[in-house]
């Protein structure tokens, strides 16, 4: 519980962010260089060469630049074929545009219960789910905050049930699973340069696959789906999709710092986690194992005994103060006093007012309509975890200030306004 009165901090300077972007120069240099030599459109040396460097990084075949991470999605759901009507099993906590570009096509999405041990898609409640739908031939699996989910098993359920991948990689370049980069697990693959990710382009995003038949159509139907024609020949839609070259120079003077970004955002997550030592709370988990994640953020999520009275309406949240508890509305509402930025969990999508009628599938079968979690005395499955893990997540959890030009200094005082809150 938080009394300001017990507690002299002062207020950050500086507005410590989330994740916001940290430039190092050479984005410039190939922006002007875009500029002077009038290569501004959507072809030019910036686009080719971050392709290239995407490709050889990840571990694909081909890359195609397009103008945004959910551009990329969008072309894998259409490449897979998804048509009207048609049920797509996706991830449930995730950001929406994992999610749209199921319903831009006419797609249903089905949404997949998350599990502890990643915080991604449950293999259980996806094998769960082909029992109820056995129909399915598409899954949408995102990696949360750039932590790598338990992809061979969610392989093997889909090649047993005959259904494709589209792997959302957005927030986890530079991750890796068993040694192979994320972004080669699909059969159709997109990752983000939008603001805030580890690396940005201001914007942006790439088309991720191993067919050069896939990519041709992806590229083609980026530009409008123009034909080999001395005119402008259209015979299917096409989009706007494609990447702006002067939007590739900034990824292109990047991309050579993803190593460097990464290991900042892995010393942040392990301050935090020594930081909070002693207090009812845990780090976001990974296979350790298996999976290196690229730590884009830093989370936490509050022990059941340590927390609060909480409740959260469709905009607002209220909570009750008690002294050795908090929740995270408590820390956030604190943080951002002190001008530092956090943010919730993603809220489950099977939660959100423009899905909540859709289909949603716990480990435990159909969790339609079963979405209270046991901290707010909800009911409980077989194994006494909470038929609704995400919600669970969603209201226990929350993204701590990760901004990789945060400096130890304001780190260790994000970590003391934490520590309060609790006192």
């Amino acid at each position: 519980m938080f009394n300001s009165e017990s507690h002299q901090f002062e207020k950050f300077e500086n507005k410590i962010y989330l994740s916001s972007p940290t430039m190092h120069g050479e984005e410039l240099k190939y922006i002007i260089e875009a500029y002077q030599t009038n290569w501004m459109s959507t072809v030019g040396a910036n686009i080719n060469e971050i392709e290239r460097l995407v490709c050889e990084k990840v571990g694909c075949k081909y890359a195609i630049a397009l103008s945004a991470g959910t551009a990329a999605l969008h072309m894998a759901v259409k490449l897979a074929g998804v048509s009207q009507n048609e049920k797509i099993f996706c991830s449930d906590v995730t950001f929406g545009a994992t999610v749209n570009p199921v319903v831009y096509e006419g797609g249903v999405p089905i949404f997949i219960d998350t599990e502890y041990d990643t915080w991604n898609m449950d293999p259980v409640a996806l094998e769960k789910a082909f029992e109820i739908y056995p129909e399915v031939k598409v899954v949408v699996v995102a990696h949360l905050y750039g932590t790598p989910g338990k992809i061979d098993e969610i392989r093997a359920i889909c090649d047993k049930h005959g259904a494709v991948i589209i792997e959302d990689a957005a927030e986890s370049l530079g991750a890796s699973y068993k040694g192979k980069q994320t972004g080669v697990f699909g059969d159709y693959s997109a990752i983000s340069f939008n603001g805030n990710k580890i690396i940005t382009g201001s914007a942006g995003g790439m088309f991720l696959t191993n067919s050069l038949e896939d990519a041709e159509k992806v590229k083609k139907w980026s530009t409008q789906a123009r034909e080999s024609a001395p005119w402008y020949q259209h015979e299917e839609v096409g989009y706007n999709y494609r990447m702006s070259n002067v939007v590739a120079g900034v990824v292109r003077g990047q991309i050579h710092y993803l190593e460097e970004h990464i290991a900042q955002k892995k010393a942040i997550y392990e301050r935090y986690k020594e930081g909070f030592k002693g207090l009812p709370v845990k780090m976001n988990p990974f296979d350790n194992e298996n999976s290196v994640p690229n730590y884009w953020l830093s989370c936490l999520i509050i022990n059941p005994e340590g927390m609060c009275e909480q409740v959260r309406g469709e905009h607002k949240a209220l909570y009750v103060a008690k002294e050795g508890k908090s929740c995270p509305t408590e820390i956030l509402d604190t943080l951002a006093k002190y001008n530092a930025e956090g943010r919730p969990i993603w809220k489950p999508m099977h939660m959100q007012p423009i899905y909540r009628m859709n289909g949603f599938v716990t480990r435990e079968g159909n969790g339609r309509g079963k979405t209270n979690a046991y901290i707010a005395g909800g009911e409980n499955g077989r194994d006494g975890m909470p038929l609704d893990i995400g919600m669970d997540i969603f209201d226990r959890g929350l993204c701590l200030p990760s901004d990789n030009k945060m400096t130890e200094e304001q780190q260790e005082k994000v970590i003391a306004v934490i520590r309060a809150c609790f006192e």
